[in-house]
């Protein structure tokens, strides 16, 4: 007898990897999936891999910035409470992640809908290329300064063909490794910049002490604004999300302290800053404080092991860039356009997109434009923040099918950034020093309002998969478009097809079919719980 197509078939269930799909994360990482438990990275791993985030010339340059607006008092109280505030939520981040293996685009899911959500991943490509764009524009800068008068072009040109190549590894099998070897280079060669500078060069006893130079407008005490421009460096936030997903449960504290919280702010915040304040207080800069003034400094103290310090400062924090730029343009992609392609196309797509970024008066308006992505990114924190606090013990769902397209929290994190940007945009020395923080407060209590609103954003179908295998994490379920097996916490049935065949996160994402069936009859109620990882 023929099955009624309402009768959901028997799942295809395996309880160990797919080895297709092994194969496949080796560059792409579970990039569209929940990460299961068994690509999870060890504790020295995860943090070799991150940490590449700890080197940015961008880092030394605003503490120097900072220095000449407020003081050294000021900006190194506001880099403290960096280390605490900012590392404090990517530690609560990075361990939900670990605990559930969603990546930043997944989560966005629950929190925006399944079509707001595209924004998300749009967000923090545009953070990283423009970030790498800064940086790669500086280690040019700094090549031809070294070597001579070849067009500024032909480095942007090679930096670019240089850094591409390094970023087509996945974090497990590449990354960690990669940026774990180059770590003892930079950290000895940060030191020795400074050593150097203090036999060189004679050290202003004010060094520490200094006040601002050129003051800014500024509305309260000056750690609160130098604290406020830290925040554009909260990309990390979205960041720990992307990469904590792939750490172990029972390691969520020491890599939510180490790897992704304050010991890596200490290093890229405090360090880096330190360094840079002693270096321009104590060497002498070729022009105006800038990125590329400060590494032409570098090498003026060092020669070419100034340079060599340069570039591996440069290559670790552009490969992390690259990478999270290429893994949130391909989910951009299937998301926003049913678009399926390896991230090696992406990443090409990235490159182009870099250097023509270089090729424009790039600085003319890429600095505001970080300033702007820096709310939306305080914003979205806040926003995450207050889910994990209201919805604990919970597993969101992310799975397209099962969620609203738009949800509340949309219009939580739109109408939070925008106040933010108008404050940042017309609000002179006020606007500048409390628009960040307004909007992590508003972000955080106008998504705690919204949960109580009757806009819910799960939609419950039934028959689903997760009801129908023992461990949501041990069983691995085949996907009846790609033919591949995942973790049964991200499959669903599909109701486009009779039988009710499964289907994977990522086929979900780009099947019109399937999004159309699953939203012609929904009934709203609040996510169930479900065991989380571990």
């Amino acid at each position: 007898m023929d099955r009624p197509p309402d009768v959901p078939s028997p799942l295809e269930v395996r309880y160990t990897d797919d080895p297709r799909v092994v194969l496949h994360a080796a560059t792409e990482d579970y990039t569209a999936h929940v990460t299961p438990l068994t690509w999870r990275s060890g504790r020295l791993s995860l943090a070799m891999a991150y940490w590449a985030f700890a080197s940015a010339v961008a880092y030394m340059v605003t503490a120097a910035a900072l220095v000449a607006a407020v003081g050294t008092r000021d900006t190194l109280i506001g880099a403290g409470l960096t280390v605490v505030v900012a590392g404090g939520f990517s530690y609560v981040l990075s361990g939900y992640a670990a605990r559930t293996g969603l990546s930043m685009a997944m989560l966005s899911r629950r929190l925006f809908g399944a079509s707001g959500a595209v924004l998300a991943p749009l967000l923090l490509c545009a953070t990283t290329v423009y970030l790498y764009v800064l940086e790669a524009a500086i280690i040019a800068a700094a090549l031809r300064h070294y070597f001579g008068a070849i067009d500024i072009k032909i480095w942007y040109l090679v930096v670019v063909l240089v850094n591409i190549p390094l970023a087509l590894g996945g974090v497990r099998r590449w990354l960690d490794k990669f940026s774990g070897f180059l770590l003892p280079f930079y950290a000895a060669g940060m030191v020795a910049a400074v050593v150097v500078a203090a036999v060189k060069y004679d050290v202003p006893d004010s060094w520490l002490t200094q006040g601002a130079s050129i003051p800014q407008s500024v509305s309260g005490p000056g750690w609160l604004y130098a604290f406020s421009v830290y925040t554009a460096f909260w990309v990390g936030s979205m960041l720990a999300v992307d990469f904590g997903r792939f750490g172990k449960p029972r390691d969520q504290r020491f890599n939510g302290v180490v790897a992704f919280g304050p010991v890596l702010y200490t290093i890229g915040i405090l360090f880096n800053g330190l360094a840079a304040i002693f270096i321009v207080a104590t060497v002498p800069l070729d022009g105006p404080l800038s990125g590329v003034s400060v590494v032409i400094a570098l090498m003026g103290l060092m020669g070419v092991s100034g340079l060599l310090l340069v570039i591996v400062t440069q290559v670790r924090i552009n490969t992390g860039n690259l990478y999270a730029a290429s893994t949130n343009l391909e989910l951009f992609g299937m998301q926003a356009f049913r678009v399926k392609a390896q991230r090696g196309w992406w990443l090409a797509a990235i490159g182009v997109i870099a250097y023509l970024l270089m090729l424009t008066d790039v600085l003319s308006y890429l600095l505001t434009a970080l300033a702007w992505q820096g709310i939306l990114i305080v914003a979205w924190t806040g926003l995450a923040v207050a889910h994990i606090a209201l919805h604990r013990g919970e597993m969101p769902e992310s799975r397209p099918g099962r969620l609203q397209r738009f949800g509340p929290g949309l219009i939580s994190w739109l109408a939070a950034s925008g106040i933010g940007i108008a404050m940042h945009q017309e609000g002179g020395g006020f606007g500048r020093t409390w628009a960040p923080i307004f909007s992590l407060v508003l972000s955080f209590a106008f998504y705690a309002a919204a949960t109580r609103t009757p806009w819910k954003v799960v939609v419950d179908r039934p028959h689903d998969p997760r009801d129908e295998v023992d461990d949501i994490w041990a069983a691995r379920v085949k996907c009846h478009v790609c033919d591949l097996s995942y973790v049964a916490v991200e499959m669903d049935r599909d109701p486009s097809v009779p039988g009710l065949p499964t289907i994977c996160s990522a086929c979900a994402s780009t099947n019109s079919a399937y999004l159309r069936a699953c939203r012609r009859s929904p009934s709203l109620v609040e996510v169930r719980p479900v065991p989380e990882a571990g």
